[in-house]
């Protein structure tokens, strides 16, 4: 189905039928990704899977959104659906918005997988690099022709960006600027519904002591570790995922 909000078309698969679940994907990704564990949750529940704005079959944001504005959408389906009480399953970015959401509004249960919320500590370097670049941009832009300038931001940002923001359009870039510095640990007490943490133990995006933490500051909230994976625990551990979803969603 099209769910149209702020004059974007945001695509979300949807199927089954029984109680609500939102499956919200990580950065870079598209609701592809939870295609497997949508087969089995889809036998008895009804399932919504987004494509979040400016990934897979959606359109862009015409502003610089963050998670509150990806939340609001959210909020804004749900609404316009007459959704009551959802399930949520989020990966990394969608464990942000899952956050978000939970916080303030009634869900029947979360499913945190590898998710974001809690903003890094980065040592003294990161911050160098990034007010040099900062600084470089400035330089160009002042003091050389418009193509020119670009075309050395351009290749200096190749050099020193992330994959993920590297292969953004410039929205999304700005976006993914916004939302990676966006701290929830604020929020997270006031997650009331049970909530299931999965987490690869060697995710280097993050890591598990973010998993850890969240255990902490959400009050009924446990950790299911997946050895040997990394920020896509529930791919890499299919079975494992697999066995502990149908245990919380008590599929036989």
């Amino acid at each position: 189905m099209i769910f149209r909000y702020d004059n974007i078309d945001i695509n979300i698969k949807v199927l089954g039928e029984g109680e609500p679940v939102l499956l919200l994907h990580g950065w870079g990704c598209t609701n592809e990704i939870f295609k497997d564990i949508e087969a089995i949750l889809s036998t008895c529940y009804r399932t919504y899977n987004f494509d979040f704005p400016g990934f897979g079959a959606s359109g862009e944001p015409h502003t610089v959104w963050g998670v509150e504005e990806y939340t609001r959408m959210v909020e804004a389906f749900v609404k316009e659906n007459g959704i009551t009480k959802p399930a949520l399953m989020g990966h990394s970015f969608g464990g942000r918005v899952s956050i978000v959401f939970a916080s303030r509004n009634e869900v029947s249960r979360v499913v945190l997988v590898d998710a974001a919320g809690i903003k890094p500590k980065r040592p003294f370097r990161y911050y160098r690099k990034v007010y040099t670049f900062k600084a470089m941009k400035w330089l160009c832009n002042t003091f050389l022709p418009k193509e020119k300038a670009q075309a050395i931001i351009d290749r200096r940002r190749k050099g020193a960006g992330s994959s993920d923001y590297n292969n953004a359009s410039p929205m999304m870039r700005a976006i993914l600027s916004k939302v990676v510095n966006e701290d929830l640990k604020h929020l997270m007490p006031r997650i009331k519904a049970p909530t299931l943490l999965f987490w690869g133990n060697m995710d280097t995006a993050t890591p598990l002591s973010d998993a850890k933490t969240m255990e902490k500051l959400i009050p009924d909230a446990g950790l299911v570790v997946a050895h040997g994976t990394g920020h896509f625990s529930f791919l890499e551990s299919p079975g494992l995922f697999t066995a502990v979803i149908k245990n919380f969603f008590k599929i036989k």
